[in-house]
């Protein structure tokens, strides 16, 4: 069996951990993001959160990792508060970015080994061992020595989601890892985050536009309009769903008599 199919553990790996957001209310001024979110998320769940743009799915996310305080509200990260600094130091967070933020002068091999070396996790051999052993999960090992402008879209999402899984993460956020991508590496996206929480227990939430990624793989889905989660459930509920917000979301009609965008807000 090679690395990338191996069902062991990665060394050090922590428990995953459960989420919990209690009427969370974020404004910015007299904007109100947020309206009174509420939702849990067990223990080595998959969650997609899904949602027009503009909606509040980034800002939700960044409550959850702690880098926005709520207005109202709170979320608790194995039963920490999630607003609180030290509940990064305590549980094992990665965060997937959309674009994947890779350092463009650093090598694949040294984007991985930043955050090792920076928290002096260990020698340079107990470094080399972590990153090679994410990127043989991601069956990326002939790109170790790429940068990346080198690499393609489908890849510098893997390298990012390599680079996370270097963190050993207990709780995993993917901010719309899917966009951008054709059809078949969006499948391989979608196949790579359900097999990481099959084989290390790794609790997911994923932000994502993407309704193939969510029928797929979610074991629930949240559904943002205006702020306000208009739908909670697994995503068989969505296949014929009983709310039109939700239908017109999943299911846009294109009518060339009377096109949407007329009626947009400038």
């Amino acid at each position: 069996m090679s690395a990338a199919h191996s069902t062991s553990p990665l060394p050090g790996a922590a428990p995953a951990v459960g989420i919990t957001v209690e009427g969370l209310s974020k404004r910015f001024g007299a904007f109100e993001v947020l309206r009174g979110v509420s939702f849990t998320v067990q223990p080595g769940e998959i969650f997609v959160l899904m949602g027009p743009s503009g909606s509040g799915k980034s800002v939700l996310l960044k409550h959850l990792v702690g880098l926005e305080r709520p207005s109202s509200g709170r979320t608790t990260v194995a039963g920490l508060d999630g607003a609180d600094p030290a509940t990064r130091e305590r549980v094992r967070m990665a965060l997937v970015f959309q674009a994947g933020a890779l350092f463009n002068s650093l090598s694949v091999y040294d984007n991985l080994a930043l955050y090792p070396r920076e928290h002096r996790l260990g020698n340079e051999a107990a470094i080399r061992d972590r990153v090679m052993r994410a990127l043989q999960i991601l069956s990326l090992e002939n790109a170790v020595q790429k940068f990346p402008a080198e690499l393609s879209g489908g890849m510098k999402k893997r390298v990012a989601i390599a680079r996370a899984l270097v963190m050993e993460p207990q709780l995993l956020l993917y901010d719309e890892p899917t966009s951008e991508l054709d059809p078949v590496m969006s499948a391989t996206i979608t196949e790579i985050i359900a097999t990481l929480r099959q084989r290390y227990q790794v609790t997911s939430i994923v932000v994502s536009h993407d309704r193939d990624l969510a029928l797929a793989i979610a074991d629930r889905v949240g559904i943002l309009m205006g702020g306000e989660l208009i739908f909670l459930g697994p995503p068989a509920d969505l296949r014929n769903p009983t709310d039109p917000r939700v239908a017109d979301f999943l299911n846009p009609r294109i009518d060339l008599e009377h096109p949407r965008f007329k009626h947009l807000e400038t």
